[in-house]
């Protein structure tokens, strides 16, 4: 039996958080550029961190498909966000958690943003 290893569970967390995580940044981004007087240079930032997020998106996209791994629901529940997927013909379920994804978020973000030192400090 061939249930979801450990990299297809890292795919398919991914595969939650980044849309997440993108939305974040949109979401941000659209605050700072009606409330700062000079955006511009923080927006640079953000979008660099978009691309870099949205070229993880795929690639994981394709490492999905590559391992055959396919999420086929995702629903908000007061605890978090669950996934249904399908790996290697089994069905499985994720949970991942407010807390969890706040953090993971958080992290990931540090990350693309280019602040990655800073949270060792």
């Amino acid at each position: 039996m061939q249930r979801a290893e450990s990299q297809d569970n890292l795919l398919v967390k991914s595969y939650i958080l980044l849309p997440l995580i993108l939305s974040a940044f949109e979401r941000d981004a659209s605050a700072i550029a009606s409330e700062l007087r000079t955006p511009a240079p923080y927006l640079e930032v953000i979008q660099s961190a978009v691309h870099a997020a949205s070229a993880d998106l795929r690639e994981v996209r394709a490492g999905m498909h590559a391992r055959g791994l396919k999420v086929y629901e995702q629903q908000r529940l007061e605890a978090g966000v669950e996934a249904k997927f399908v790996c290697r013909g089994y069905h499985e379920r994720m949970l991942l958690l407010d807390d969890v994804i706040a953090a993971q978020a958080t992290l990931h973000m540090r990350r693309y943003l280019g602040m990655e030192k800073m949270e060792q400090g």
